[in-house]
């Protein structure tokens, strides 16, 4: 099996990341393959709801100046996803929101492709923000139908500098539960296929009050 991790912040190895592999080394343990991919350096522009995903259903974004639409494919292959952020005034790193809200919307308009995938939300934060921009990110996984491990906490931690957040030892215990749950999650789905029925699909019901 394997997990691609999203990592939202500008600085490549900084506390998001040293969350994610705190993770990644769970699930290692258990024979899962962790890629991380590095979003928050890159240049993503947000959606333009033009809704041509929606029409074309190719699994593509219609904007294809940068990696968002081989990231899709990326998840697409994954059998868990990790989705990790900084807090930027308490919300979700600017580059990663815009990945997040086409990737995301691609993925669900294409027949749900994430669907009862095992997705997992980590936030490096300095000080405060962290519970929000925490929950935004579960938004994301809520939305897609997949499945999502819990922690012993809520999955935020500590630090400024890079690697400070490894002095937090609360923190540290929270991804490393976080890992080992989410591991032991992975195996129930993949050892229940073809054992387990799953429930079938429903199209999206959409409306709105104005009428």
């Amino acid at each position: 099996m394997k997990v691609v991790a999203f990592n939202g912040s500008p600085n490549k190895e900084g506390n998001t990341y040293h969350a994610i592999k705190i993770l990644a080394g769970e699930l290692e343990k258990e024979g899962i393959e962790t890629e991380i991919v590095h979003v928050g350096n890159k240049v993503v522009r947000g959606c333009i709801a033009c809704n041509n995903c929606v029409k074309n259903k190719n699994e593509r974004c219609i904007i294809s100046t940068d990696p968002v639409n081989e990231w899709i494919q990326k998840m697409k292959e994954a059998d868990g996803i990790i989705l990790g952020s900084p807090v930027h005034y308490s919300a979700i790193a600017g580059t990663m929101k815009s990945f997040l809200d086409r990737a995301f919307y691609v993925t669900s308009v294409n027949d749900g492709m994430l669907r009862h995938k095992v997705g997992a939300s980590v936030v490096a934060v300095r000080r405060a923000g962290g519970i929000p921009t925490f929950n935004q990110l579960n938004n994301y996984i809520n939305y897609s139908e997949m499945l999502m491990p819990t922690s012993n906490y809520w999955n935020v931690i500590n630090g400024t500098a890079p690697g400070e957040a490894m002095q937090d030892e609360e923190g540290v215990q929270i991804m490393s539960v976080l890992g080992k749950n989410m591991a032991w999650l992975m195996n129930l789905v993949e050892n229940g296929k073809g054992k387990v029925k799953e429930p079938e699909r429903e199209e999206k019901v959409f409306m709105n009050f104005i009428r």
